[in-house]
């Protein structure tokens, strides 16, 4: 009898080790193909931990669901936030889109001096001191935030408001920004803080398909100094950070790279530049992490996904300083078979072999 990709992912016994991928993050080869995901769904969620996914109003579960989930896919971390904390914005439509000028609560300089901010240190320190012994053996925490510096200021402004406050208001920019910025900082200090973070992932969005959100210049003024000090941050800990960042970041590669100095990059494109390619212009400078382009992956065969999953692993093999996964995430429309057939190129080599 033949076993599919899923049947083998399931039934593998992984064993951790974190070690793997601060191997990656440190520009080096690790010593076994090793997998990279942000997020999934909750149908995978189920399915790789067993039972049914949770929501965040029970925290404590839905680590625990986190762990299982990642441990029994292949990971050597375990994703996490700190439920509750982030920046409150008014109600947006909720659809497969949702609009960049939907929500915002900060308009002109009374409204944000009534803002409501969020004070990272409530809760945080606890939450993590909660999960410490949660963790499986061999994995380590990766941290996330509640959005990033430029997501929540959209969130909180709106895309059209912040463009027309940049060229109008400067100073009412510089002081939102700020007020997010500030807060995430605070954020990653103490996560970063905590002995079972192992890494950090900063998670913010920064382009379109062809260009930044924001003009470069822009982008160093107001979004670029906020990471630099989240980053050095996390490395005055002692840990990794990565940056999470959709859009074309053809303009600001070096700013990622050598201002900033993220350890990791992840999210990629095919329509805006494939991984494969992507790797071998910067793969030398920081780690490049999964890049399977979601299109490709819901529409190809599992066998195709294994094939472009395997090229791509012996492509690194050498060199190192990459971690497969998609290009993205795993959404609810990513059929389960081809996840596994991705993941599989990296199991198989750790994973006894299934007979019939």
């Amino acid at each position: 009898m033949s076993h599919s990709f899923l049947d083998r992912v399931m039934n593998h016994r992984p064993t951790p080790d974190f070690n793997q991928l601060l191997q990656v993050l440190a520009k080096r080869a690790p010593d076994r193909p090793t997998l990279f995901e942000f997020f999934m769904n909750d149908s995978l969620y189920a399915r790789l931990g067993g039972r049914p996914a949770v929501g965040t109003d029970r925290p404590l579960e839905w680590f625990d669901m986190y762990a299982r989930v990642f441990r029994q896919g292949g990971y050597d971390y375990v994703n996490t936030l700190v439920p509750g904390f982030g920046f409150l914005a008014a109600e947006r439509h909720t659809a497969a889109t949702i609009s960049l000028n939907e929500g915002a609560v900060i308009h002109d300089r009374a409204s944000f001096d009534r803002y409501p901010w969020p004070d990272p240190g409530t809760g945080c320190s606890g939450y993590f001191e909660r999960i410490a012994n949660r963790v499986p053996e061999g994995m380590k925490v990766i941290a996330w935030g509640p959005g990033g510096v430029l997501e929540n200021v959209l969130s909180l402004v709106g895309f059209d408001n912040l463009c027309f406050m940049i060229a109008d208001d400067p100073e009412l920019a510089q002081a939102v920004f700020d007020g997010v910025g500030s807060r995430l900082l605070r954020y990653y200090e103490i996560a970063a803080a905590q002995a079972c973070v192992g890494a950090c992932i900063s998670n913010d969005d920064w382009g379109f398909k062809t260009q930044p959100m924001l003009a470069p210049a822009d982008m160093r003024r107001y979004v670029f100094p906020w990471h630099k000090r989240i980053v050095a941050a996390v490395h005055v800990a002692g840990k990794p950070v990565i940056l999470h960042s959709c859009g074309n970041a053809a303009e600001i590669w070096t700013d990622i790279i050598d201002d900033i100095r993220y350890d990791g990059k992840h999210s990629y494109e095919d329509a805006i530049s494939p991984v494969e390619q992507e790797y071998d212009r910067y793969g030398g400078r920081i780690a490049i992490l999964g890049g399977m382009d979601l299109d490709f992956v819901v529409r190809s065969t599992p066998e195709a996904v294994y094939r472009r999953a395997r090229a791509m692993l012996e492509r690194a093999a050498v060199r190192g300083a990459y971690a497969l996964g998609t290009g993205n995430s795993v959404p609810e429309y990513v059929p389960s078979e081809n996840y596994a057939a991705m993941t599989w190129a990296a199991l198989e080599a750790r994973a006894p072999v299934l007979t019939s």
